[in-house]
């Protein structure tokens, strides 16, 4: 087999690139999937989009992506539901740090177009009835922030990328990259040799691991973070509420359920996607100090992902040190919310075109420099 670019990975991101590099003219597209479409990360996230972020790029990347949202239905001609709605996102400041940083934050969003607002924590129950206030300082809200089905969605870039000649291979592993003088010759997976000079890594969770195969060292690693999902009744909260203190994002997704997830401090590095009794317990604590009345709810199930994590919280888009070789990785848990812009540009970045959004600050380079990096906190 032949093919002018091989995307490894079918999540959102890998569906995105190849539906953006197919419309602008680009033929013979290959995407390799070790397993079935959303297999990865974006099957098993929280379905959150938000703009309100405290840096600039991730605020950059989240408005232009949410601006998409609003048109992908029409934009990609799918004939199914994508659940987009916008009924905002509250995130509640619980200790004075967070306070401030969110004052900053608004103004920073403001600058850049983003409608969020301060405002206190009275306003904040206006918004979230149910919402405890005696465990809270204040709050943000942004009004076009929202929810969106991540297998819908990610279906329709797949159905449009096919439209336009773009192949897909699913259960399909990656075993290697055959590199030589510097330049790329093929990629070999269980049932193919692809021969191509263009290799773009998607690869989510794994994207070390094939970075590895290239001798390209991407500073990324998987973390499992953990999801459970309630019982469906009548609609009591639109927004999802959010807090980085607390370690909580819980909304009621259109259907009904509770969707809620928290990180874990103490989780190591690994690929381990495994359900905890832990989580169950400390999520339930959480919730019920937060979210009182979510506690009366049952649970249906739960789940866990993969996040890929970046050193400073931001993702990694755009060429290497390899010639041919491409990476979008190191969302850390938000490439579901990002993967319009990650398609354009890194479809922009390929084929030479000027940048829709300058994301130099985004290139796998800053961290070789004596640049300064900047970490986003704005993540459970």
């Amino acid at each position: 087999m032949k093919a002018s670019y091989v995307i490894i990975g079918a999540g959102i991101s890998g569906c995105s690139i190849a539906y953006n590099l197919a419309k602008k003219g680009v033929k013979d597209i290959i995407v390799v999937e070790k397993h079935y479409l959303t297999a990865g990360a974006t099957g098993r996230c929280g379905a959150g989009v938000r703009q309100q972020w405290g840096t600039e790029m991730n605020c950059r990347l989240a408005k232009a992506s949410i601006d998409f949202f609003s048109i992908a239905k029409d934009e990609l001609g799918y004939q199914g539901d994508i659940e987009f709605k916008q009924e905002g996102y509250l995130i509640v400041a619980v200790n004075e740090e967070e306070d401030k940083q969110f004052a900053k934050n608004v103004i920073l969003q403001n600058s850049l177009g983003i409608p969020s607002r301060k405002i206190t924590k009275e306003e904040a129950k206006e918004i979230v009835p149910h919402l405890n206030t005696d465990v809270i300082l204040s709050a943000t809200f942004c009004p076009t922030d929202g929810h969106l089905n991540p297998f819908t969605m990610t279906d329709a870039y797949y159905q449009a990328a096919k439209r336009l000649g773009v192949t897909f291979l699913f259960r399909e592993e990656v075993k290697s990259i055959v590199v030589k003088n510097d330049k790329i010759e093929k990629v070999i997976t269980t049932n193919h040799e692809i021969h191509t000079s263009n290799v773009i890594n998607a690869a989510g969770g794994y994207a070390k691991e094939i970075g590895d195969m290239v001798n390209v060292a991407i500073p990324v690693y998987a973390e499992r973070h953990e999801i459970l999902v309630t019982e469906p009744v009548e609609k009591i909260q639109g927004p999802m509420v959010m807090s980085f203190g607390m370690n909580i994002y819980c909304q009621q997704v259109p259907h009904g359920s509770f969707l809620m997830g928290r990180s874990n401090p103490f989780e190591k590095p690994s690929h381990n996607i495994e359900s905890s009794w832990q989580f169950l317990d400390e999520m339930a604590k959480t919730v019920c100090t937060l979210l009182p009345p979510i506690g009366n709810l049952r649970v249906i199930r739960q789940w866990a992902g993969s996040y890929n994590m970046s050193p400073d919280r931001q993702p990694i888009i755009g060429t290497t040190d390899l010639p041919g070789f491409y990476v979008a990785c190191g969302f850390s848990g938000h490439g579901f919310m990002f993967a319009p812009m990650t398609g354009l540009l890194l479809s922009e970045i390929i084929l030479g075109e000027p940048l829709t959004i300058d994301i130099t600050d985004l290139h796998i380079d800053r961290f070789k420099t004596a640049r300064d990096i900047v970490i986003e906190k704005s993540v459970v």
